[in-house]
């Protein structure tokens, strides 16, 4: 396979962390122009968003009975002749405002399927079987060691390598994850149980019914007419480059209309427990290679938990915890282990990006492994920055709760109801009310991304911190009055 690209995207500086504040001769060249209203205007109505989009086009009313069309809203008039839209990307180091939003909509999607009350979820819910589990990753080589789940920091890998080490790595030890001889480190195996993570949590959920079936002595037929399995996971990658997942796990009963009730009453949290643990062992995923085909499989590591509803139990998780865990990890930045935000075109340079050898040789490795026969449509060439992983890193079963889409649009509607109310929006204002025969229609192209002048984006990132600010208050101020209470 001949290698088209030698380029790579510029990779900034991590936006999540506080930009260093303008010059005062920039900010007053900036409010010289006349136009940090209009600026801080459009701040405000995409959330504060590092980089949001720019767009250039109109809306057109069309009558739909007569098929006339008449130009109702233009950029044209808009500061720099361009609409800004928010990013909506995920990821924190990109834009830290479109990561809490999505951060935000993660935990209502996870807590509503928790303990249900609204968003389509009854509140019953609370006592079906639920469990919070951990699938890890197989070891591929030893590498060093950080604290344990306590904060202890422990002892790497004594008598058990032929390359050992002794000591005990604190937190923040860049060492932590690197492996103590890469020269034998199963670089090929790493990045494609990486690039087939997805397809092992596939089979597992199929291997999940199949024992939960035979555990409870009731045919699989029988079962999956019966019984649905509910889910929400989230991919996290460990300092070892490896993904694993978190994952919510949900028994009820299956109806064709929907509706959620409880399961049988033989489906409980330990036969939930047994099964993940047992079908987790099971899964085996094929995988080619350039020196043959090998088998790809979990870790031994598989962590389950009881979720409880405001207590704490002995074993079990408390479950506003799990949705926040659960959330945190959806919006992590990928570079903070080790992983890259932008994608790398195979053969391009990586000394500018601060890479570990472990990580340089990880992407190595998905980039000749994307020339294997067998291997191109598995496409690691492409998935060189995730170091092979190609999945999506927060997902859900259907009838587990709502969506984010869905969470999306009640945010949409509330705010469009909001600007109408006000009369603040411009673009809002000038529509026509929405009736069955009127159809507006929307002609955009990309202009490009980010702000022209540095000076807004400081702005912009300026106001998403005094949003964050101003809900923490709001929090410590409602906590201190139920306490008072």
């Amino acid at each position: 396979m001949e290698r088209k690209a030698l380029l790579i995207m510029p990779q900034p500086g991590d936006a999540s962390q506080p930009r260093r504040a303008p010059s005062q001769e920039q900010i007053s060249e900036r409010v010289a122009t006349g136009v940090l209203d209009d600026v801080l205007s459009t701040i405000n109505r995409v959330g504060g968003c590092s980089e949001p989009l720019r767009l250039r086009g109109q809306l057109t009313a069309v009558d739909t009975s007569t098929g006339a069309a008449e130009p109702v809203w233009s950029t044209s008039g808009q500061p720099g002749q361009v609409l800004m839209v928010a990013c909506g990307n995920r990821r924190a180091s990109r834009c830290p405002a479109c990561a809490d939003t999505y951060r935000g909509d993660t935990f209502h999607l996870i807590r509503s399927g928790l303990i249900g009350g609204d968003k389509g979820v009854p509140e019953q819910v609370r006592s079906h079987p639920r469990v919070f589990a951990t699938l890890t990753a197989p070891s591929f080589g030893p590498v060093h060691r950080g604290p344990d789940a306590s904060g202890q920091a422990v002892v790497c890998h004594p008598r058990r390598s032929s390359v050992a080490c002794y000591r005990r790595h604190a937190a923040g030890d860049p060492l932590i994850g690197q492996p103590l001889d890469a020269d034998s480190y199963d670089y090929d195996g790493h990045v494609l149980w990486n690039n087939h993570a997805g397809d092992l949590w596939s089979r597992f959920t199929v291997y999940l019914r199949r024992h939960l079936a035979d555990a409870a002595g009731v045919g699989r037929t029988e079962f999956n007419d019966t019984v649905r399995v509910s889910y929400a996971k989230v991919a996290e990658f460990q300092t070892r480059g490896l993904v694993h997942f978190h994952a919510v796990v949900r028994l009820d009963t299956k109806r064709s209309d929907g509706v959620v009730e409880p399961p049988p009453e033989w489906a409980t949290v330990e036969l939930l427990t047994g099964a993940i643990r047992s079908a987790a062992a099971a899964v085996v995923v094929p995988a080619d290679t350039d020196t043959g085909s090998r088998f790809l499989a979990w870790g031994e590591q598989v962590d389950v938990h009881s979720i409880t509803s405001g207590t704490f139990t002995s074993g079990g998780v408390d479950e506003e915890a799990v949705a926040a865990y659960i959330a945190k990890y959806a919006t992590k930045s990928t570079t903070e282990d080790g992983t890259l935000d932008r994608r790398v075109f195979a053969g391009a340079p990586l000394d500018h990006l601060g890479l570990t050898d472990h990580q340089r040789r990880l992407i190595h490795a998905c980039w000749r492994l994307s020339e294997v026969p067998g291997l191109e449509e598995r496409k690691l060439d492409r998935w060189a920055h995730t170091l092979g992983f190609r999945g999506h890193f927060s997902t859900k079963s259907r009838r587990y709760s709502t969506t984010l889409g869905e969470l999306r649009q009640v945010r949409r509607d509330f705010r469009a109801g909001q600007a109408r109310t006000s009369g603040h929006d411009e673009l809002l204002g000038t529509l026509p009310d929405a009736d069955d025969t009127t159809l507006i229609v929307g002609s955009f192209s990309f202009a490009g991304q980010g702000y022209a002048h540095p000076v807004d984006r400081w702005l912009a990132e300026s106001h998403h911190r005094s949003r964050v600010l101003s809900r923490r208050v709001g929090r410590e101020e409602l906590a201190d009055l139920e306490e008072v209470a």
